[in-house]
């Protein structure tokens, strides 16, 4: 079986749904609490192009840590803000077959496994 891993925040409904959703299917992922130990930028671009998405389109607006002149910034600069600042970063994120995707609903994390 490929390797497969959740970007995950305990804290968050979606993240513990998607985790419980995967445990249901028998999948036991690798977990990396990403508040704790963030993605680096290069991590972070991956993931990025895995989604299929932009740096912009991977930040979570809503968070305090979040400035409205970010979505002027270049993808590099948003990616250094996700890792000195995690929370921004959208979630959970699964990684599995050399694809992504983000777990809102977490039934979208099926079609990559």
């Amino acid at each position: 079986m490929t390797d497969i891993t959740l970007y995950h925040n305990p804290r968050c409904s979606k993240s513990r749904q998607t985790l419980a959703l995967l445990q249901e299917q028998g999948i036991e992922p690798d977990i990396v609490l990403y508040l704790e130990t963030p993605p680096d930028t290069g991590t972070l671009a991956n993931i990025s192009e895995m989604l299929g998405m932009k740096a912009h389109d991977i930040v979570r607006t809503g968070e305090d840590a979040y400035s409205k002149e970010m979505a002027n910034w270049p993808e590099e600069k948003i990616f250094q803000a996700i890792t000195e600042n995690p929370i921004l970063l959208q979630r959970p994120i699964v990684v599995a077959n050399h694809q992504a995707r983000i777990g809102r609903p977490p039934e979208q994390v099926l079609d990559i496994l």
